[in-house]
């Protein structure tokens, strides 16, 4: 191998074991004489060779070197740090030796990968087409220009054109230009060097059936292609969101369109949300919107099935945050919707009001009673509630009952629960007798003990008591009574509590004949 100057390169005719960080060399390479000059740090080529075949070439930096004696004095181990002179295998001056084995540092940097070899084309199907709405458009407008105001060879252009055009990718340029006519900037502006059509709906005339014609080109549409449908959701919110830059005529098309979705099920209500936006309420945008939309929903439908969309969405107690919060009262909306033709929606909204304001009074006269409040206050609020919220007696006795029945854990057994129900109510007659001033209170009242007592198969031998005890509270009059045993009942259990009832009514009947006779003795 030489004197080692500098690089080293040895070869090696046989199998070797391989180790992490060494090699070993049997047998050894060409004898060297002495070496005075250490390789610590030197840099080494060994080209390995295995009968004749190349294996590879190893590179590294000397850390160790393994010394062989010719005279058999042994091995020797040269550790980095030190050299021949200073540590010789021999007292003798000059000895012939081989190298054992070289071990290598670790120090070396990896070296960085270089561009270089083959290089491989990337598969058609894998390349990323660049994000381009404009040619999207162009093709979309061209299209729609040749098949002019027709709307049927408009339907028939935009499901052939999904088959060529990237639908899926370009959805909101497809909207905004089957809406408004080509793209839309934010705030809902078309740029002037913009291409249009006017094969849209924002040109279109301002009737319902024009945009009952423009609807069923949208259905035809998500329904050739469903993955649309998500898109168009979220596009008629951002429409909804650029009101304020339509026109009046723009915004009337576009209500009336999104009524006729909302009817047939193309849209779900949820998009009203858009409306509820701060600028679009405090300027009027909102409510006005609202009436041309409700309008055309409810010219499709009826209130009934709007009433059902709405209550899925969570939105059927929203409707008077269309108005700043200094107007949202029920007063101010039916006003406002009445005077724009829709008074069923007004008297839904009223209704809507009055069973949260029911909700609420229920709740809150719960919370009195389990505290225990003088039956004196109860009344107050409750008379109070009624004076605000316009609940009528009729409504409020059916409150209480049912408040009443629900503050006790009733026995299981049959034969005992009539009597609890009889020592219940009597403490809370009073409270009852307050809301029973008219005839049709009282009535009310005997129904709802009768449902509750069919309903609760405990109670079904408890009516006639429950009735009696009323009767000598005061809470309830021979003349309401008389009226549900002959033909104001409910059909619920009704053999079994007429039976009950018999021997009362007859003796009620007896009563006011002689009332009444006593009365003509008098005169």
């Amino acid at each position: 191998m030489g004197a080692f100057p500098g690089a080293t390169r040895a070869t090696m005719n046989c199998d070797f074991p391989w180790e992490e960080n060494h090699m070993d060399f049997s047998p050894w390479p060409e004898e060297t004489e002495g070496m005075a000059m250490p390789l610590w740090g030197r840099k080494v080529n060994l080209i390995l060779v295995n009968r004749g075949y190349e294996k590879g070439l190893v590179k590294g930096t000397v850390d160790e070197i393994t010394l062989k004696s010719t005279k058999s004095l042994g091995r020797h181990i040269v550790s980095r740090g030190s050299s021949w002179d200073s540590n010789p295998v021999s007292p003798a001056a000059h000895l012939s030796f081989g190298i054992r084995r070289v071990s290598f540092m670790n120090n070396q940097k990896p070296q960085k990968p270089t561009l270089s070899g083959q290089r491989f084309k990337t598969r058609k199907r894998d390349e990323k087409e660049r994000f381009d709405p404009t040619q999207f458009q162009d093709c979309i407008i061209q299209g729609l220009t040749e098949t002019g105001t027709d709307l049927e060879a408009v339907a028939k252009f935009l499901d052939a054109s999904g088959a060529k055009l990237d639908y899926r990718r370009y959805a909101e340029t497809l909207f905004d230009i089957l809406v408004a006519g080509g793209m839309l900037a934010p705030g809902g502006t078309l740029a002037d060097d913009m291409t249009r059509t006017n094969v849209c709906v924002f040109a279109a005339q301002e009737d319902l059936e024009t945009m009952q014609a423009f609807a069923q080109v949208f259905n035809k549409l998500i329904r050739r292609y469903k993955y649309l449908e998500k898109g168009f959701e979220d596009e008629v919110k951002k429409l909804l969101l650029f009101l304020k830059g339509f026109s009046e005529s723009e915004r009337n098309k576009l209500a009336m369109l999104t009524g006729i979705l909302l009817a047939n099920g193309t849209l779900n209500a949820s998009i009203l949300n858009s409306l509820y936006n701060e600028n679009l309420v405090k300027e009027g945008v909102s409510a006005a919107f609202a009436v041309k939309l409700f309008k055309s929903w409810i010219n499709e439908k009826d209130i009934n099935a709007v009433a059902v969309s709405l209550r899925k969405v969570n939105m059927d107690n929203r409707l008077m945050e269309l108005f700043p919060a200094n107007k949202q009262s029920v007063e101010h909306f039916s006003k406002y919707f009445t005077e724009a033709g829709l008074k069923e929606l007004s008297e839904y909204v009223r209704n809507q009001q009055s069973i949260g304001a029911r909700k609420e009074l229920q709740k809150e006269l719960q919370e009195q009673m389990s505290r225990g409040d003088p039956f004196k206050d109860i009344i107050l609020y409750v008379k109070e509630e009624m004076k605000k919220n316009n609940i009528s007696e009729q409504t409020v006795v059916t409150i209480i009952w049912s408040s009443v029945m629900s503050t006790v854990e009733w026995n299981k057994k049959e034969e005992l629960v009539a009597e609890q129900a009889i020592k219940h109510l009597k403490q809370y007659s009073p409270l009852l007798a307050a809301f029973t001033t008219q005839g049709q209170s009282e009535l009310t009242l005997l129904l709802k003990i009768q449902e509750y007592c069919y309903d609760n198969i405990h109670f079904m031998k408890a009516f006639q008591k429950i009735v009696v005890l009323f009767y000598k509270a005061e809470v309830l009059s021979e003349e309401p009574i008389l009226k549900w045993y002959k033909d104001a009942h409910l059909a619920k259990g009704k053999s079994v509590f007429l039976e009950q009832m018999k021997k009362f009514v007859e003796w009620l009947k007896n009563a006011e004949e002689e009332s009444e006779s006593e009365a003509e003795e008098g005169d």
